[in-house]
């Protein structure tokens, strides 16, 4: 078959773990292209600004004869960001591309059913953890909180998919026309509509190295997850504003009627209290508004979602 696959793969500061996993790549590709599910298969290393060796091993990758490509990217732009960069690449040199964090904590003995789906007609296949036994306690229903808030805000997203995929073409070139730069890869490939199936693994644990996502970062993510696709956040202030124009209401009532009993009694309590209350949902609410007026700012500057400072292809590694 005249496919190519491109797996794309973002990758800061990951040299303890990158051989390993540029070894199981390579087999993965040599098996396929053998199996004739695809006719050319390449690596592509997206570093993300990494402050070790990552870009020098993708380099002796390349020179040592594997099937890689790379991108170096001017500075550390973020893992949404960087994996749009590979996406983007991929949409112009490949037929198919899987993306796939380098820990290879995603299952990769699932990519050859993934690549089959693709001949079957499907354009979009996401891999799925069966569940989350490796994950901690806290992570496990912290994420599982995270979706259904997810789900109950209106947006779209697979339950316990992260970013490791297969896109077509297609589907790579229409995910091109989203102009926004406050990135939610996971929501934005969900509302493409194309063709989709899903393919069910066991996350692993990472093999070296440390995890990119620690609890600052996860809840910075889950934000912008939330605020990207929905507007229920500023609906949902709007609802507590007249829940709170009721509950005013009926505090002036009970005024009225205790001052005409003469039952009114000077005290500080009540009013501390409503006083502290209202004070919490006017500033949550302008923090909700902030974060939107925030994400309109980053809109309208329309700055490069990122800036390639080296790009490492077959014919540089010939010279």
């Amino acid at each position: 078959m005249d496919t190519h696959l491109l797996i794309v793969v973002p990758c800061y500061n990951e040299e303890a773990v990158l051989p390993e996993t540029n070894h199981r790549l390579s087999a993965l590709i040599q098996r396929l292209e053998k199996e004739e599910r695809i006719a050319e298969g390449h690596i592509l290393y997206v570093d993300d600004g990494s402050r070790d060796r990552t870009w020098a091993l993708v380099e002796s990758f390349a020179s040592e004869g594997f099937p890689v490509r790379g991108l170096k990217l001017a500075h550390n732009v973020g893992h949404q960001h960087a994996l749009w960069a590979g996406l983007e690449y991929a949409a112009s040199h490949a037929d198919i591309a899987i993306s796939i964090d380098a820990d290879l904590q995603d299952d990769v003995e699932v990519i050859p059913q993934m690549v089959d789906y693709y001949h079957q007609g499907i354009d979009i296949v996401y891999g799925v953890r069966k569940e989350r036994r490796t994950d901690t306690f806290f992570k496990k229903h912290t994420a599982l909180a995270f979706y259904r808030l997810m789900k109950e805000m209106g947006g779209e997203i697979v339950y316990n998919h992260a970013d490791f995929r297969l896109m077509s073409r297609r589907t790579l070139q229409a995910l091109m026309q989203y102009p926004e730069r406050n990135l939610f890869l996971r929501g934005m490939v969900c509302s493409l509509g194309f063709p989709s199936a899903m393919v069910y693994y066991d996350r692993q644990k990472r093999m070296a190295g440390e995890s990119k996502y620690p609890f600052k970062k996860m809840l910075s993510f889950a934000i912008d997850g939330i605020t990207s696709f929905s507007v229920r956040p500023l609906r949902y202030i709007v609802l507590i504003g007249l829940l709170m124009i009721f509950i005013t209401l009926v505090a002036i009532i009970y005024g009225i009627i205790s001052y005409a009993k003469g039952d009114t009694i000077p005290g500080w309590t009540s009013l501390l209290v409503s006083t502290w209350f209202i004070g919490g949902v006017v500033i949550t609410s302008v923090g909700i508004i902030g974060e939107y007026v925030g994400k309109i700012y980053t809109e309208v500057k329309r700055r490069p979602l990122y800036l390639v400072e080296q790009v490492l292809e077959e014919k540089d590694t010939e010279m």
